[in-house]
């Protein structure tokens, strides 16, 4: 589980921790909030386990990978949630090093992960992979080509991978949330006309909580989505049909 420090990775991880699973706790920078995220796993009765990994470097994926399996054996879930974007106002004026960078952590590395955690799937004939994407996988944002870009990419992976892991039983989806309650969105949140701009495009007017993400990412693993595979499922109270996105 990547990026599960904080936010919407910290409630996935907790919620598959509650539903009996062994998670690995990924984090980039924020170790406390990873040994949180632990602590709360663990009060479950099961296995967690910390591991740090710069994901802006794509080698250190590889190397994560091999780390989880080292010590939690093999995976039947991978959840790629780590992400970042480039914080600029307009897309003409994003650097280069950004760009690559934003790129490296949502998509490249994701796809590092993927490529690795399904080559084991696909011999044992079983396991799910879930990429935490965006509604910018569809919506393009202002300033936000980097990002818009990976997540595109990430929906597309996801396509190609679920055709060719279908018949070894490996099944793979992407979440887009919407707006997301998270330390990433307080300050919009909480800022009256920022956030009277995002909330009234949403249908149900409101920001998600995290664990209604948590909930989506539970099914999609879980044997009750058994038959589901090569989709994007967007948890975004409507958003997409007011903007018309696919």
């Amino acid at each position: 589980m990547t990026g599960a420090d904080s936010g919407i990775g910290r409630a996935i991880a907790t919620t598959f921790g509650r539903e009996g699973a062994n998670v690995a706790v990924h984090y980039g920078h924020d170790q406390r909030g990873a040994e949180q995220t632990a602590h709360a796993i663990a009060s479950h009765g099961v296995r967690a386990e910390v591991f740090q990994a710069d994901l802006s470097d794509p080698r250190n994926a590889q190397r994560l990978f091999e780390d989880v399996v080292a010590r939690l054996g093999p995976l039947d879930i991978l959840v790629n949630n780590a992400g970042k974007g480039a914080d600029v106002e307009h897309s003409l004026d994003t650097p280069l090093e950004a760009f690559l960078d934003v790129l490296n952590v949502d998509l490249v590395s994701p796809w590092v992960l993927a490529q690795a955690a399904a080559r084991q799937m696909a011999e044992r004939g079983k396991g799910v992979i879930v990429n935490i994407s965006s509604v910018h996988e569809e919506i393009p944002s202002q300033g936000g080509v980097a990002y818009d870009v990976a997540k595109g990419g990430l929906r597309m992976m996801t396509r190609t991978l679920a055709l060719e892991l279908g018949p070894q039983g490996v099944r793979i989806n992407n979440i887009g949330p919407g707006m997301t309650a998270t330390p990433m969105t307080t300050d919009r949140l909480h800022d009256p006309e920022q956030s009277d701009q995002s909330l009234q495009r949403i249908p149900m007017g409101r920001a998600a909580e995290t664990q209604e993400i948590a909930n989506v990412a539970l099914l999609l693993a879980s044997d009750d989505g058994s038959y589901i595979t090569g989709s994007t499922y967007f948890v975004d109270g409507g958003l997409m049909r007011n903007v018309g996105g696919a």
